[in-house]
């Protein structure tokens, strides 16, 4: 286990070597972000991270209910050493810098943490894409350059950015669902599905443009959608290691062909993921797991995970089994064979997760709850072993909660993770994933109805 002292010595001593490789590749970045390097994709945090790298902490503000999170978001950057040393207190409510947003803010950081992404959620500026140097504590240095996303994308549309060294993100939404014989169609023709308009968008990162965008219809088979059944909502975009492909996670809903009206019960499809290709965004297909009947796109973070074995890794929600992690493979297919179900690892009912991140060596972590109980519970996963347990050492509280989780940092081999319960102070801990260790990091001072929603 590496102590605090540990870290703060391995962080400090880094070479100079490793450094001018660093600057060497930002330097031969390519500014367009459309187009993808012939290698393979990787997963960005596989580094250890440096000492003076600034990590952004993440607060959601309540509204008018506590832990709602609808009164907006405050950041704050601090540098690596401070965020793992129990010493620090970090005062992002009062300290913090608020972000552009309607609601909860949904935030992307660069891979070095020096620049923030942010497309504001909802609002009068909703689907505004906007670009921050960070420069610790509150000082957020906005770029004068802005994009704005929402003819496209809509006001509140969920995007993701992507592992490729910060050159793109995707932005996603479904729109305009109706059936093909609703009033904006031909009332005489006889009802064969419901269907909306699908957008993907790529975002140039680095150039602050929009580089191409594809809209389609996705339909069902037609026996799922005589039923009624469509996608609903897509999230959680992921490039797969080659680079060609996007998963794109998605949300089913069915309506009742005979009222139109969306019904709340009903014999679940087994989970959809659509796959396009990139950077072409053409060719939108469906592919369906047999293991698994939940949603995959996720909330506000991305349930889908590129890990170093080159397989997509999948967390589902609203299963009728609780939650699974399922998993994707090089042919850009569900693999049928796996299926981890955290409701069979655990011996819980009802598994849901509400954000999960993939650290190394095929670990990974995911923030649940289950049951009836909106305590929110962190557990360790073993992908290749299909074994889960909950962590020890973490708040046992009834108001810790991670229902609007957004971001996890990795380090190497461990994950940085904000916790508290709700209204109440907390900490940064650090999860050494390859020996199931706990250390405790900076103190988080807290707000009554607030909670912190990621560390970037």
């Amino acid at each position: 286990m590496l102590n605090i002292n540990t870290y703060r010595i391995m962080f400090k001593n880094f070479n100079l070597s490793k450094r001018l490789l660093s600057l060497g590749m930002a330097a031969a970045m390519v500014s367009m972000g459309a187009c993808v390097q012939d290698d393979d994709v990787t997963p960005e945090e596989e580094e250890e991270v440096e000492a003076d790298r600034w990590v952004t902490l993440a607060g959601a503000f309540m509204g008018e209910t506590a832990g709602d999170g609808n009164g907006g978001t405050n950041i704050y950057a601090v540098s690596f050493e401070d965020a793992i040393n129990p010493e620090t207190e970090i005062d992002v409510f009062n300290d913090g810098e608020p972000v552009k947003s309607n609601r909860t803010a949904r935030l992307q950081v660069s891979q070095d943490g020096g620049t923030l992404f942010n497309i504001a959620y909802g609002g009068e500026n909703g689907g505004e894409y906007s670009k921050f140097d960070i420069r610790g504590g509150a000082n957020f240095v906005q770029e004068d350059v802005t994009v704005n996303i929402s003819q496209y994308a809509g006001t509140s549309p969920r995007w993701s950015k992507l592992y490729n060294g910060d050159k793109n993100g995707i932005a996603v939404n479904v729109a305009n669902i109706a059936a093909n014989n609703s009033e904006d169609g031909n009332p005489e023709e006889e009802f064969k599905y419901y269907r909306g308009t699908a957008t993907v968008l790529d975002l140039d990162l680095q150039e602050t443009l929009i580089s191409d965008y594809k809209t389609y219809e996705l339909p069902l088979t037609e026996e799922e959608e005589l039923a009624g059944h469509v996608i609903f909502r897509l999230d959680a975009p992921v490039l797969n290691q080659a680079g060609d492909k996007l998963v794109i996670g998605t949300w089913m809903r069915k309506y009742n062909p005979a009222t139109g009206l969306t019904e709340s019960e009903w014999d679940r499809l087994g989970t959809k993921s659509l796959v396009v290709d990139y950077p072409s965004l053409e060719n939108p297909t469906l592919i369906t797991s047999t293991q698994a009947n939940g949603d995959c796109s996720g909330y506000r973070s991305n349930v889908n995970q590129l890990a170093d074995d080159g397989y997509i890794y999948q967390a589902t929600t609203r299963d009728t089994n609780g939650s699974h992690i399922l998993r994707i493979g090089s042919d850009n297919q569900y693999d049928n064979t796996y299926a981890l179900s955290l409701d069979d690892a655990l011996g819980l009912t009802d598994t849901y997760v509400d954000a999960w991140k993939y650290v190394s060596n095929g670990i990974g972590y995911a923030l649940i709850r289950h049951g009836e109980e909106d305590q929110g519970y962190v557990v360790r996963m073993d992908l290749n072993q299909k074994t889960a347990s909950i962590v020890q050492g973490l708040p046992d509280d009834p108001d810790v909660r991670f229902n609007q989780f957004q971001s996890f940092l990795v380090s190497g081999n461990d994950l940085i993770l904000p916790i508290s319960p709700l209204g109440q102070d907390g900490n940064i801990y650090i999860l050494h994933s390859q020996t199931n260790e706990v250390t405790k990091g900076a103190k988080l001072i807290n707000q009554p109805g607030n909670h912190f929603i990621g560390a970037f």
